[in-house]
């Protein structure tokens, strides 16, 4: 299961925002959102474009 608490230690250690990493990746800002709280589990492809952002293993993510 995606750990959104793992993703805003990434957010806060890089220092930015979640509306920045929507951006960058072009993902929808809303969907963080829905991650943060539980509407939704994001799919591994999201996953992996997050991973890839933070250059850190799809593996952190998941608890």
């Amino acid at each position: 299961m995606f750990s959104y608490k793992k993703y805003e230690e990434l957010l806060s250690k890089n220092n930015i925002t979640s509306y920045k990493v929507a951006k960058d990746t072009k993902l929808y800002s809303a969907l963080f959102s829905e991650w943060k709280v539980g509407k939704s589990c994001p799919k591994i492809d999201k996953i992996k474009i997050l991973a890839d952002y933070f250059g850190v293993s799809i593996e952190y993510f998941l608890e």
